[in-house]
């Protein structure tokens, strides 16, 4: 007899439907899994025949198992279908009635332990939408799993704990209780639990500019001397970042639970990543890759920040695969097996001290950090040291809180969200050259403050154009239909190179 089930397998972020088809034969009680398995799946024999035998079923005996994960060319990775494989064993040695037609509106996904509980898998948010969009109507998954599965509407989400429950399932012994969406915190506020703007001391500069970063999703490089609280900046410009909504929060819970890193308390990711990376990382664990592609940090901060701090001791091929992800908001990993897209849209916050005066701590930094990397960063802002009178002040004192800022930022990104409802974009940052000249429209003045300050200061086609996206920006915080060339000088601040 024949067993026929579906069940899923990730490739990068999007799953693939799998067909798990369980054949029995005359032979010596030999069990074959073809169809491009890893050594994960290849152990699953194991796994399964001892899971079976542990909930007081037998295993086909006498007769060898063949089991065909189709399509055949698709490379199948982990334990994830050790589930199906057990049911369609039982299913093709009639140990088990189950009706087809539940079958083939069904996938199953999870791995077994010996005694036939199911553990924990990754990527279920992936499986989920890939069940809704091929019309299956069911999802039976681990039970730690369900609530992760379930925010996906218009599939019905079962979790079970172990072998023996989905048998009584499928067999009609028992029904089956979907399992509902979590409710989310979306209400809390940005600012609970992360550093108050307003218990930085002075750095009033440095916080307008997070202000403009935030609001427009604009790349910062905060250069100071040590001391001077440029990672306390950093930390607190999580709390002035808006709120994320539930079609982004979605994403970033995909892309952590496809790396296996999606904390179990917590089904649906709803604050901003903010993921540091210290400067020994490789460019592997930066952007994503590995014999089975994962994503890297930069697709962890998608929708987020990343942060590096002490830039100019990162290695300088490490700096450099960073200029295409800035650019596209997005990262291709190519590998034999294939290649995978994953999303990288961060924000990306950079600390470094200045150079020492020395002609030789100057050159070492140009070698680390490119002219082409820093053409990409929109703000550059120098942290200087507090006086001592800022630092004896009383909090609260001539400082603004992060609430406060934070909803300006939020009115700046609703006027964006207004200018580009027909578009397929969110912020100011990510407006094109051709958006650029339809919504962007300059008057004289600030055409005549734009030339003087490309002869002035050797900016770039790039870095002109990323100095309008700021101004743009500074307009919407003020409130401004227009841009003004008070905001373009604003804009020009920012755009000043390190001294090297």
């Amino acid at each position: 007899m024949l067993a026929q089930l579906f069940s899923f397998g990730n490739i990068g972020l999007h799953s693939e439907k799998i067909t798990v088809e369980v054949g029995l034969c005359c032979g010596e009680g030999k069990m074959h899994i073809v169809g491009l398995g890893d050594t994960a799946v290849q152990e699953s024999r194991k796994r399964v025949k001892m899971a079976i035998r542990t909930s007081g079923y037998k295993a086909a005996t006498g007769q060898d198992i063949t089991v065909n994960l189709a399509p055949a060319d698709i490379r199948k990775v982990g334990p994830r279908y050790d589930l199906p494989i057990a049911l369609g064993l039982l299913i093709a040695n009639k140990s088990i009635s189950v009706s087809e037609d539940l079958l083939k509106e069904s996938a199953f996904i999870g791995e077994l332990a010996l005694d036939g509980s199911l553990r924990h898998i990754s990527g279920v948010i992936s499986c989920a939408i890939a069940c809704k969009a091929h019309g299956i109507k069911r999802l039976i998954v681990p039970s730690m799993n369900a609530a992760e599965a379930s925010l996906i509407p218009g599939i019905e989400v079962i979790g079970i704990d172990n072998l023996i429950e989905i048998i009584s399932i499928v067999t009609g012994e028992k029904e089956a209780e979907p399992t509902l969406p979590p409710k989310n915190d979306f209400d809390k506020k940005a600012s609970d639990g992360y550093v108050d703007f307003c218990d930085v001391r002075g750095q009033e500069h440095a916080k307008r500019a997070l202000e403009i970063a935030a609001a427009g999703g604009h790349n910062v490089l905060l250069s100071g001397a040590p001391g001077t609280g440029k990672t306390l900046l950093a930390r607190a410009f999580q709390g002035i970042l808006p709120p994320l909504s539930y079609e982004e929060s979605i994403e970033v819970t995909q892309l952590y639970s496809v790396a296996n890193i999606l904390p179990k308390d917590t089904p649906l990711i709803t604050e901003r990543p903010f993921r540091t990376v210290h400067h020994t990382a490789s460019g592997v664990s930066i952007v994503g890759g590995g014999q089975v592609p994962g994503p890297g940090e930069i697709s962890l901060a998608h929708r987020g920040v990343l942060f590096l701090d002490e830039l100019a001791e990162f290695p300088t091929q490490v700096l450099e695969v960073l200029r295409q992800p800035i650019e596209d908001r997005k990262i291709t990993i190519t590998r034999a097996q294939g290649t995978v897209t994953f999303p990288a849209d961060f924000i990306l916050v950079a600390a470094m001290n200045p150079p020492k005066y020395s002609a030789g701590s100057a050159m070492r930094i140009t070698r680390k950090i490119s002219a082409p990397l820093l053409d990409r960063i929109d703000m550059t802002i120098s942290v200087d040291s507090v006086d001592i009178e800022d630092l004896q002040k009383a909090p609260n004192e001539n400082s603004e809180t992060s609430e406060i800022v934070h909803t300006r930022v939020i009115n700046a990104r609703s006027m964006q969200r207004k200018r580009f409802s027909d578009l397929p974009i969110q912020t100011n940052k990510e407006m094109s050259v051709k958006h650029i000249d339809t919504l962007c429209i300059l008057d004289e003045e600030c055409q005549a403050l734009l030339k003087s300050a490309v002869q002035r200061m050797n900016l770039s086609a790039r870095g002109y154009h990323r100095t309008i996206k700021v101004a743009r920006t500074i307009a919407d915080i003020s409130e401004s239909k227009n841009i003004k060339s008070t905001h373009v000088a604003e804009a020009l601040q920012y755009r000043q190179n390190i001294d090297l």
